[in-house]
């Protein structure tokens, strides 16, 4: 069965299908533009990650969980938050693992196909933290704004991706130590059954092939893939 997830600058496609159920999860790193997060929150269920309640707080879009030590959002979106019947999960700030972790884990359990925003940006040791706990999670879904978006393929998994508009580049990055059996169809420097190694990763900033207009498909064999679209300058 098919599952398609539409994001306001790129539709996905995944062969082997997905959850039915999908979660937008607002975090606390670079926010996402006001109107990506309007348009990409509509018609899914909205958790909030410590920080990440302040832009929510501002568009008015009531998170049904607000989870985090708390060391980083406003006391009045907190308060705003507890108001509107949100379910609060605070957590120590002296811990051995991170807010996004936490989020991240609680979505598992709820089977939802996850959409994390609020993620990239800012400091690179949260980035970093944020991308190896999602590709090496059994979660579904992927990371996103609109500026970055990330996608992670496990084991025998295709996807098909749409493009809105047209990204600066697209990269493919091994979250495992090495990914196997790796094929694409519509970008300008295309791979065959290649083998991809995370301590020489070299298949970045590629583009579309200009005969595709604006689609192309990435599968693999074996390990654990981060497709990765850039539209930033």
């Amino acid at each position: 069965m098919v599952t398609e997830i539409k994001l306001p600058k790129i539709t996905i496609k995944y062969i082997e299908g997905k959850p039915v159920n999908q979660l937008l999860l607002v975090g606390g790193g670079r926010q996402p533009s006001k109107d990506w997060l309007q348009k990409a929150v509509n018609g899914r269920t909205l958790w909030c990650i410590d920080h990440g309640v302040d832009i929510c707080h501002e568009l008015g879009l009531v998170p049904e969980r607000l989870l985090g030590d708390f060391d980083s959002c406003n006391s009045n979106s907190l308060q705003w938050a507890k108001d509107y019947g949100t379910i609060i999960e605070k957590y120590d700030a002296h811990k051995d693992f991170t807010d996004t972790q936490a989020a991240l884990n609680k979505a598992q359990k709820d089977n939802c196909y996850t959409i994390l925003t609020g993620a990239m940006g800012n400091r690179f040791d949260h980035t970093y933290s944020t991308i190896f706990s999602f590709g090496n999670s059994l979660i579904n879904g992927c990371i996103a704004d609109e500026q970055e978006t990330i996608f992670f393929l496990r084991s025998k998994e295709s996807i098909q991706i749409a493009l809105k508009a047209n990204p600066k580049a697209i990269s493919l990055l091994p979250i495992s130590p090495q990914v196997s059996g790796v094929n694409t169809s519509g970008l300008h420097w295309e791979l065959s059954n290649a083998q991809l190694i995370q301590a020489e990763p070299y298949a970045v900033s590629n583009v579309q092939a200009d005969e595709y207009h604006g689609d192309f498909t990435v599968s693999i064999g074996n390990g654990i893939l981060a497709v990765y679209i850039c539209w930033q300058e």
